[in-house]
C-alpha cells in the first residue's frame, strides 16, 4: 500500500507516495524551493503544490524542522518564529482540501525510516541519527523505541549552537573544505554527543549522506559505529508515511 510523505526542510520542500512494504519512493519525488520567509501559510502552500502534483487523495505525512508535539510547532529555528503555536496539521490539512494530516519532527521521521527499513535496521541499544543539512536534526532511539524531539543540533557547542557550527550550511556558508569540516567541526560535535549518550551507532543523513565516502572516512576518535544513511535524503519522506500509516492504524483500532 503506498501512503504520502512531504518533507519540510529550511530550503526545499520534497514529497512523494511511498512503497510502505519496501520503504522506498512509489514515484520519483517532486521538490519545491521552501518560500523565504518561511511561513505557516507560504509552506503550507507549498506542500499543498507538492501534494497536488501527484493527484493525492489520501492520507498525508509531513515532517517539520522543529519540536511537534501532537500537531503543535513548539520551536522553529530554521523557518520563520511564526510557526511556533501553530497547529500544523488542521492549517496543512485545510491548504490540501481536507486530508488527514500527520506531522512530526523531521528528523524523528529519518530516523523512524532508517530503524525499519536502512541502517539501524534490527540494531538493539542506543541508536541517534543525526540529519546534517541547513541544520542538524536528531533522532534518539533505545533498543528501537524513539525518544521524540531530541533536537540535539542544539547542543551549545563552543559557545554556539551546534549545528551553526557543524551543519552543511555551515560548510557551505564559510567554504570549509571537506577535511576540516569533518575534523575540525563533525567530529567535535559526534564526541560531544557521544560524551552524553554514548550510543553504539550513529546514522549520518540528510543530503550529504549521498558524499559521505568524503568526509565520514576522515573522522577519528569516535567509539560508536558510524555509518550513512541508506535512504539518504528520502528518509524523512518514508518516515513520514510511515507515521502517517501509524495514524490511520490507530484511528481503525480506536487507539487514536
Amino acid at each position: 500500500m503506498n501512503v504520502f510523505g512531504v518533507d519540510i526542510g529550511g530550503s526545499g520542500i520534497k514529497g512523494a507516495p511511498v512503497d510502505l512494504e519496501r520503504g522506498a519512493l512509489a514515484e520519483e519525488r517532486h521538490k519545491v524551493l521552501t518560500p523565504q520567509p518561511a511561513t505557516p501559510d507560504g509552506v503550507a502552500g507549498c506542500v499543498a503544490e507538492v501534494v497536488a502534483h501527484f493527484g493525492w487523495t489520501g492520507p498525508v505525512g509531513v515532517t517539520f524542522p522543529g519540536v511537534v508535539t501532537g500537531s503543535t510547532i513548539r520551536t522553529a529555528a530554521n523557518v520563520d518564529k511564526s510557526w511556533i503555536d501553530v497547529d500544523a496539521g488542521a492549517l496543512i490539512g485545510e491548504r490540501v482540501g481536507g486530508l488527514p494530516v500527520t506531522v512530526l519532527n523531521d528528523a524523528d521521521a529519518a530516523g523512524i525510516a532508517e530503524m525499519t527499513f536502512g541502517a539501524g535496521r534490527g540494531r538493539k541499544g542506543t541508536v541517534i541519527m543525526l540529519t546534517l543539512g541547513t541544520g542538524i536534526g536528531s533522532a534518539l532511539f533505545v533498543d528501537g523505541l524513539l525518544v521524540p524531539n531530541t533536537e540535539l543540533g542544539h547542543l551549545e557547542l563552543k559557545g554556539h549552537d551546534a549545528e551553526k557550527r557543524a551543519s552543511t550550511k555551515a560548510k557551505e556558508d564559510e567554504d570549509l573544505s571537506w577535511e576540516h569540516w569533518a575534523t575540525k567541526r563533525v567530529q567535535k560535535y559526534l564526541a560531544h554527543v557521544e560524551m552524553l549518550f554514548s550510543p553504539e551507532l550513529f546514522i549520518i543523513g540528510g543530503g550529504v549522506s549521498r558524499k559521505a565516502d568524503k568526509f565520514l572516512p576522515l573522522i577519528e576518535g569516535i567509539r560508536a559505529e558510524i555509518v550513512p544513511a541508506e535512504l539518504e535524503n528520502n528518509a524523512g519522506i518514508v518516515g513520514a508515511a510511515m507515521a502517517s500509516m501509524a495514524a490511520v492504524k490507530a484511528v481503525e483500532t480506536g487507539r487514536a
